[in-house]
């Protein structure tokens, strides 16, 4: 799970592998499997950089190493 900010800059956790793209329209623009959209203030590059922070955390944990 990742924590982004809406543009109201409210926070919002986001399972990272429901995540099917993610597009800058300006704004970031998430589009989940489910087909739901979530525009957060995060870039596309920072959105990017946590999914692989949160993925290598896992992998960290379980002892698997990359």
């Amino acid at each position: 799970m990742i924590e982004l900010k809406r543009l109201n800059d409210q926070a919002v956790i986001i399972n990272s592998d429901l995540i099917e793209f993610i597009e800058a329209t300006p704004d970031t623009m998430i589009t989940l499997t489910s087909g739901r959209k979530i525009v957060v203030k995060d870039s596309v590059d920072e959105v990017v950089k946590k999914v692989i922070e949160y993925r290598r955390n896992i992998h960290e944990g379980l002892g698997i190493k990359q």
